[in-house]
């Protein structure tokens, strides 16, 4: 019987199951498609360990019902979906509360700190650290207005030691030349860094996780259930696997899985959308975020990819590609010499919990199963963080950081 059994191979589920192999563990994971298959395929490459500010906050209520009243816009919820998502928007606005936020911000920067120990360590002794790229972000805004608006949340930033750099327009064109002269000022960001293709990152992951004697089966696990020296995955083909251990990594998957455990975790799927583009189709230098249309433009070695906003319409809705064309012809107005011909569309899952902080710890029915799922838009930024905190609950060491903020039961 194998020690450990990961349901997921997405960045965090390998991730947790190459932290776990390097703490002498043998590891098997289950994937219902195969590594880097959902959202680890397709993001948009960034660490961002600046990004503490949770989604929840009495900013995004304030421009909430402007933007939803846009189906292109940067938050958007499918008619149809409406009724389905309205328990999990009550507890995003609760979760919107002054000291809601705060309790957010200072967990999420605790996760971000120890990601951004760990990641560089990881890539070490994965073999990946030749992907990793430093190239920084830079936050533009179209007005004085905007930019003012920002500043408390750069404050937040500073509070917790983030470095950053207010410019100008001139200094923005030193950072990043080409952008259109309709944003007047910016915000540059260094310790912002990327990886080559979160695909080809992810697939890397998963060789060296089989190069190291791990097992990567395909299998869509349907339910797990305590046993008596473990747990135990059941699969839907009706055949079924014992571990010692069982880590649910599943991402907008996961809490169907759970609920197997009688537990009912408020998940949701944040359907992200982008466009790829060939490498020679802007010269961009650095991550560009247009936080006031919600999307990002991010240079990958496999090419320039345009994506983000958010759609909460859950995992059965059809994609609406129309979302990646909007955010292609906004990207081609600001950076007026992008050529968008070549683009490849995308639209992938996004696990989110209603306070932006992702589930991690054990399950209610046995401690022998650990939950780490729902990091948002966050996983790729958050997964050596969570691999090496899965490693601390799988071998009984004490947690790096506080782990009561991110309990799968705080709802």
């Amino acid at each position: 019987m194998t020690d450990v059994i990961v349901i997921g191979a997405g960045v965090v589920g390998l991730s947790a199951a190459l932290a776990a192999q390097a703490r002498g563990l043998s590891v098997t994971v289950f994937d219902r498609t195969g590594p880097a298959a959902g959202a680890s395929a397709g993001n948009a490459g960034a660490f961002a360990f600046t990004d503490i500010l949770p989604l929840a906050s009495p900013g995004i209520m304030r421009k909430a019902p402007g933007w939803l009243l846009d189906p292109l816009g940067p938050l958007s919820v499918p008619p149809s979906y409406a009724l389905a998502i309205a328990p999990w928007l009550y507890r995003f606005w609760r979760a919107c509360s002054p000291r809601a936020v705060a309790a957010s911000t200072a967990a999420q920067t605790a996760l971000m700190t120890l990601s951004r120990a760990e990641l560089e360590p990881f890539l070490a002794r994965t073999g990946t650290a030749p992907m990793l790229a430093k190239r920084g972000n830079l936050q533009v805004y179209e007005s004085e207005a905007e930019f003012r608006a920002s500043l408390p949340g750069w404050q937040a930033r500073a509070d917790h030691g983030i470095d950053f750099q207010h410019l100008d327009a001139e200094q923005m064109a030193q950072v990043q030349p080409g952008l259109s002269p309709r944003f007047s000022r910016g915000t540059f960001t260094p310790g912002w860094f990327s990886i080559d293709d979160p695909k080809t990152y992810t697939l890397a992951l998963a060789e060296k996780f089989r190069v190291d004697g791990g097992r990567l089966e395909i299998g869509e696990v349907t339910a797990i259930a305590p046993a008596p020296t473990g747990a135990r995955v059941l699969l839907a083909d009706g055949t079924s696997h014992e571990a010692g251990k069982v880590v649910l990594c599943a991402g907008a998957f996961s809490h169907r899985i759970a609920r197997s455990l009688h537990e009912r975790i408020p998940l949701e799927t944040e359907r992200g959308y982008n466009t790829t583009l060939p490498a020679d189709a802007f010269d961009l230098r650095t991550q560009v975020t247009f936080g006031g249309h919600g999307f990002v433009v991010t240079r990958l070695s496999t090419g320039i990819r345009v994506g983000g906003a958010v759609e909460l319409g859950g995992l059965s809705l059809p994609p609406n590609y129309r979302r990646s064309q909007a955010m292609l012809a906004k990207a081609m107005a600001f950076l007026p010499g992008l050529n968008p011909s070549g683009g490849v569309p995308w639209m992938g899952f996004r696990p989110s919990l209603p306070d932006s902080l992702p589930a991690i710890g054990t399950a209610r029915a046995t401690p022998d199963v650990i939950y780490a799922f729902g990091h948002g838009h966050l996983g790729l930024t958050q997964s050596a963080g969570t691999a090496r905190l899965v490693a601390d609950l799988l071998t009984g060491a004490s947690p790096a950081i506080d782990l009561a903020p991110f309990s799968p039961q705080r709802f």
